[in-house]
């Protein structure tokens, strides 16, 4: 038999003889690598031509963005930075979240977002960009999972857009060029609502066990606040999973598991542990992981009675349903809500009459649950409530109206869709226009972005009557409207170095804050402010030369080479020294850790070397004060104060624990020394 006709195609046929001509024998195998790079950059076989390669661009475009002038914003905060740098230094301290390396006590979260920033530094040592790049590359990655989601059941342009308004978002450009766990809860939160949307179209309860698992993580980044779109992604697979009631209701109860175990394990341990062989729990007054959950951190946020919390009431804004639109908040998150809202509305009402299972209709509800809940948790909480919390709305924001304009736009022959377009547009061009008339920065751009904005909303109402040549301009006009406030913020956010516990995105606002907080100063080695104090309740210096010789030196001898009170002191100290600084008190020097007698103990066991005097720092002092915290920390410092030698050095007050007064010599007013380095 001729060996051609051994030859048989993928069904098993005989395949087709090759020409007479041909040679026999197949050459070697064309090289693949080509192939993958193509399908690299062409993306599915169903996209269209531009839709990968603008996905790329945008990608690349967010990270080149975010990434410029990283350090400028030093250790950003260096509460977090300084139990960073414990992290890296320690696997007990990593594991707990603890603010020194000799595991005096914990941040007051849990300590997910440390574990990504400590094994960054880890890798690439400690500075300010290895601490801030892991939360690029958590925006980078939003943004991708927006447009992903978005675009798989809205189409190409529809993820992009949502993706482009993730990126522009001003309180996001922040968070992710910064510290606080915020930037890892939005991205698991993110990762969730894909997640939810996979498993409903599956009909999975695996894919909803995978939801599980990212809002167990988001609990152990930043507590109960991932709870907030649990009722969306709930609700929606409840009421639009593609299978059966009973399976629905099986696979909810396997996702509520799988959020527990992957929260719990962590809980569980830290519970059990006896407190003696672990650090005390920050933000708690009777060292319970749970109690710092489910009060401070927790429903004391709501109710705004948070016993040890810096303050409440008015302190933190004006509560109601206007908060979201403020002068301190609006031009953080507010620039697309009204848009949103109305592209929400008329996305569930054109999505009315589809089956149970419809996609679409399902998206509206995941995003746009998302989007209600905290937005009003949010509004009303009396709690703590700080600016850039709101980035927590920008996901929402983003895929609502990225799908919505698509949604629109597919009718936009319809009275609908046309309406929905031009009043989205109006409404953003007009609340952009507010926005950028409360401060005098660029004013030039607020009537701009209102006439285009007008003028393309009057346009998109007779799209279907335009020649087709002048349809992309009216898009592209619209679209610069909407985009080109927050975009404007945002380019003054990354060229602001931003430093401290509260910071803001955008210029300085009539009635809020704006820019950085003051200190911001060069990257490469951390970058917080250098002189004689040591920083505060809210943020933290870098100590000068002097005083790091001086704790540097025989640093092996002691568990601590200083203690403060207030992490913000404490950290301040340690990211200078790189050696741990017990934070009495914790952040606010309002948490009962340690005991007089605890602290004694350490001091005759020769734990710690020195005491940053309470005079020497600009926040809590001795006080160790608070909402009905019972912080120790006066009590510290008053025996400090009768019993062990002052000293000055590089302008700093300290006592040290190594020299104690002699005995009848009075009070330390009158035995004070001054040593230099």
């Amino acid at each position: 038999m001729d060996t051609m006709t051994l030859h048989r195609d993928a069904a098993g046929r005989p395949a087709r003889p090759a020409h007479a001509t041909a040679p026999t024998q197949a050459g070697p195998a064309a090289p693949t690598t080509p192939n993958r790079i193509q399908r690299l950059w062409r993306g599915p076989a169903g996209d269209p031509v531009w839709a990968r390669p603008a996905l790329l661009g945008l990608l690349l475009a967010t990270a080149l963005f975010y990434l410029y002038d990283l350090t400028a914003n030093g250790y950003a905060n260096s509460f977090y930075s300084a139990a960073v740098q414990a992290g890296s230094d320690s696997w007990k301290a990593f594991f707990y979240g603890s603010s020194d390396a000799g595991n005096s006590i914990t941040v007051d979260k849990p300590p997910a977002s440390l574990w990504v920033m400590a094994l960054s530094v880890r890798v690439l040592g400690l500075s300010s960009f290895s601490i801030l790049l892991p939360e690029v590359l958590m925006g980078v990655a939003t943004v991708g999972v927006v447009h992903a989601t978005v675009k798989r059941h809205f189409g190409a342009a529809a993820g992009l857009i949502g993706g482009a308004v993730m990126a522009l978002t001003p309180v996001a450009v922040l968070m992710f060029r910064f510290n606080n766990p915020d930037a890892l809860l939005v991205l698991l939160m993110a990762l969730g609502a894909w997640a939810t949307m996979r498993s409903i179209e599956q009909g999975s309860a695996r894919w909803f066990a995978v939801v599980g698992v990212f809002i167990g993580l988001g609990f152990l980044t930043k507590a109960l606040q991932v709870l907030l779109v649990v009722p969306a992604f709930g609700l929606a697979y409840l009421l639009f999973a593609n299978t059966t009631l009973r399976r629905r209701i099986t696979g909810a109860l396997i996702g509520v598991a799988s959020m527990v175990l992957s929260a719990g394990w962590w809980v569980a341990i830290v519970e059990l542990v006896p407190a003696s062989l672990r650090p005390y729990i920050g933000g708690s007054q009777d060292n319970s992981f749970l109690s710092v959950t489910f009060g401070y951190n927790g429903l004391g946020r709501i109710s705004g009675d948070e016993t040890g919390s810096v303050g409440g009431g008015n302190g933190w804004g004006t509560t109601g349903l206007g908060r979201m639109f403020s002068s301190s908040i609006g031009g953080q998150i507010s620039w697309l809500i009204p848009s949103a809202l109305i592209l929400l509305a008329v996305g569930v009402y054109l999505r009315g009459r589809a089956p149970r299972t419809d996609a679409r209709r399902a998206a509206y509800l995941v995003w746009g649950g998302w989007l209600l809940v905290t937005m009003v948790t949010f509004s009303l909480m009396a709690g703590i409530f700080h600016e850039y919390y709101t980035v927590a709305l920008a996901p929402s924001i983003a895929a609502l109206v990225g799908m919505g304009a698509a949604e629109a736009w597919e009718r936009r022959h319809s009275a609908v869709g046309s309406i929905a377009l031009a009043a989205a547009t109006a409404a953003a061009a007009t609340w952009s226009f507010i926005l950028l008339s409360r401060s005098d920065w660029q004013s030039w751009l607020r009537i701009t972005v209102l006439v285009l904005g007008l003028a393309s909303a009057l346009l998109l109402l007779a799209i279907t009557q335009l020649h087709r040549r002048f349809v992309p301009v009216v898009v592209a006009g619209a679209l610069v409207a909407a985009l080109a406030g927050p975009a404007a913020y945002s380019v003054q956010t990354v060229g602001t170095a931003h430093t401290g516990s509260i910071v803001t995105a955008g210029p300085t606002v009539a009635g809020g804050r704006g820019g950085g907080m003051p200190g911001g100063g060069p990257g490469g080695a951390g970058g917080t402010r250098t002189g004689g104090g040591m920083g505060g309740l809210l943020d933290a210096t870098t100590p000068n030369t002097e005083v790091v010789s001086a704790l540097s030196a025989d640093a092996g001898s002691y568990r601590w080479v200083a203690a403060a009170i207030g992490s913000q002191n404490a950290a301040g100290i340690q990211l200078g020294t790189r050696l741990p600084v017990m934070a009495i008190g914790g952040f606010n020097g309002s948490d009962p850790s340690p005991t007089l007698a605890q602290f004694q103990q350490y001091v005759a066991d020769g734990d710690i070397h020195y005491l940053l005097a309470s005079g020497s720092g600009g926040g809590p002092g001795g006080m160790g004060g608070g909402m009905g915290g019972s912080g120790t920390g006066s009590q510290i410092s008053q025996w400090v104060a009768a019993n062990y030698t002052q000293v000055t050095i590089g302008g700093t007050t300290f006592y040290d624990l190594t020299q104690p007064l002699a005995s009848g010599s009075g009070s330390a007013d009158t035995s004070t020394t001054t040593q230099t380095t």
